[in-house]
């Protein structure tokens, strides 16, 4: 018998294992990804204080196009890095949470960058 592999558990291994080595810090927080099937979502935190700096979602209201595209992320990736300079954050830790860096997570990634983060 064959059994199938449980991608969302290998997911979390690798979130955890990565999460071991990776942390936030008032100088340096950490930028964490998450994507669902319809939306993505990304904060910057603070690990030492236990505080996220600021947010944004595919799921706001002034958001009004399909979150799980690629132009999403890019959207997502350009207010989440003007909310990040505006707290006086310009360089952060990328922390993917254990999604393959490809598709909607570099597009937020590169837009991020392009607005003016530093990773």
């Amino acid at each position: 018998m064959v059994s199938k592999v449980d991608s969302k558990k290998q997911r979390q291994k690798r979130h955890l294992r990565v999460r071991g080595k990776l942390s936030g810090t008032a100088a340096r927080p950490r930028l964490c990804v998450n994507r669902s099937l319809a939306n993505i979502y990304v904060q910057v935190i603070d690990d030492e204080a236990g505080k996220t700096l600021c947010a944004a979602s595919s799921t706001e209201k002034d958001f009004a196009a399909y979150g799980g595209n690629k132009a999403a992320a890019e959207k997502v990736g350009e207010v989440i890095a003007k909310r990040a300079l505006e707290k006086g954050v310009t360089n952060v830790v990328f922390d993917r949470a254990g999604f393959v860096y490809t598709g909607r997570v570099k597009a937020l990634a590169e837009a991020a960058r392009k607005a003016g983060l530093q990773f």
